[in-house]
């Protein structure tokens, strides 16, 4: 695929264009800050834009409101944020916007590689990638009372993974259950979620986040 990457601190960004072209992706324009961000991408067209919050010139959320702007400019292009923060107001229009193609992944969290690029690959097919720690802060600030306390400890857990942009196949791996165990867990957490009705797994995901007034 084809990328731009967005973050002020060089080390990172030249160690992330030497691992993505390792693993055979195009870095097309790095940046290492937010003012020009809008530009580069209409200029290189990529698949993928990962950029970081905190960038300058002002070095607070410039760099998530560069990836509101090109989610609104560029909807077919996927955008990554990937942080050590989670800026909650800015997180949430993110999030609850057009559900295709986004992803928010905190750096600190990311224990290999693997997990890093799977979720980059989600994001450029159209899919989701959302640390379940973004989504358990956000929660912490919803002004409705807490709907998952009426989930079970394997609800709980199945709703992180969807979180993050796997399908049923995939927390069937992971979780080391069956598929239909998956798919009955589903069936139920968003029945007690009041998301019965509700269809496609991107779209689902970003419903939870809306309904739960995040």
């Amino acid at each position: 695929m084809r990328l731009v990457l967005a973050d002020d601190s060089v080390l990172l960004r030249e160690g992330l264009v030497r691992l993505l072209e390792e693993a055979g992706h195009e870095v097309v324009a790095t940046a290492g800050d937010a003012t020009d961000l809008d530009a580069l991408v209409e200029r290189t067209a990529p698949d993928v834009a990962v950029i970081d919050v905190r960038m300058p010139p002002t070095n607070t959320d410039d760099g998530l409101r560069a990836a509101l702007r090109l989610r609104e400019s560029r909807p077919r292009t996927g955008v990554l944020v990937l942080s050590q923060y989670i800026e909650r107001g800015y997180a949430t229009r993110l999030l609850t916007g057009a559900p295709e193609g986004v992803g928010y992944l905190l750096k600190d969290r990311i224990s290999r590689v693997s997990e890093f690029l799977d979720a980059l690959e989600r994001v450029a097919s159209g899919g989701t990638a959302i640390d379940p720690e973004v989504v358990r802060r956000l929660l912490a600030h919803a002004a409705r009372p807490d709907p998952l306390a009426l989930l079970t400890a394997r609800e709980r857990e199945v709703l992180e993974q969807m979180a993050q942009g796997y399908g049923n196949a995939s927390i069937a791996r992971n979780l080391v259950v069956s598929q239909s165990a998956v798919e009955k867990h589903v069936g139920s957490l968003f029945d007690k979620l009041g998301l019965t009705h509700t269809t496609g797994y991107s779209r689902r995901v970003l419903a939870v986040l809306r309904y739960l007034g995040v």
